[in-house]
């Protein structure tokens, strides 16, 4: 009876020691990402026209809520934008891709958005999406937003999107440059 017992525990201990061994395999496996050195990086710049009423052929977003009397700061207002990403400056160049998503105020006391958006490719060099989020910290000289996963050519893609404010004309217009690195492609 006591060697039934005893080999009951030698498997039950075989069984944990097992156990143990293969889950420390698994967690130091994992790979680590040189931020120095991105398997892809892309420099592109987005547009974006908000749309005021009148400017119907060329507004790019749109705001669809938009309180008063919460502050100097735009806070609450929301925008939904459908803007090209092209490889200059110029907004009437060839768009690269679409940037498509949202952004909305979320600071009372400074300008503060977050953006959450696909990048569209759908051109003879990419073809796919990657998704992008974050807080877009606007009174920063650059701001780093997530590159949280792609499709097609960018499947699972993750890394970093780095917005640098090229222009701002107001409420009206405004150019960001995006330098896009990617660590997991």
């Amino acid at each position: 009876m006591a060697s039934l017992v005893e080999k009951q525990l030698l498997k039950s201990l075989f069984s944990f020691f097992l156990l143990v061994l293969f889950s420390h395999t698994v967690f130091s496996s994992r790979k680590t990402f040189d931020q120095r050195k991105p398997c892809k990086h892309f420099s592109f710049y987005f547009h974006d026209i908000l749309y005021d009423g009148d400017n119907v052929a060329n507004a790019t977003s749109a705001a669809i809520v938009s309180p008063p009397g919460l502050g100097n700061f735009k806070f609450g207002k929301f925008v939904i934008f459908d803007g090209p990403i092209t490889m200059d400056k110029n907004y009437l160049s060839e768009p690269l891709a679409r940037a498509q998503g949202f952004y909305f105020y979320d600071m009372k006391m400074d300008f503060n958005a977050w953006f959450c958006y696909t990048l569209v490719f759908n051109s003879t060099q990419h073809k796919g999406t990657l998704n992008i989020m974050g807080a877009d910290l606007m009174m920063e000289p650059t701001r780093d937003l997530s590159v949280v996963g792609g499709t097609g050519d960018f499947f699972m893609a993750r890394g970093i999107a780095t917005f640098v404010t090229d222009i701002f004309q107001g409420a009206k217009y405004f150019r960001v440059k995006m330098d896009v690195k990617l660590y997991e492609c």
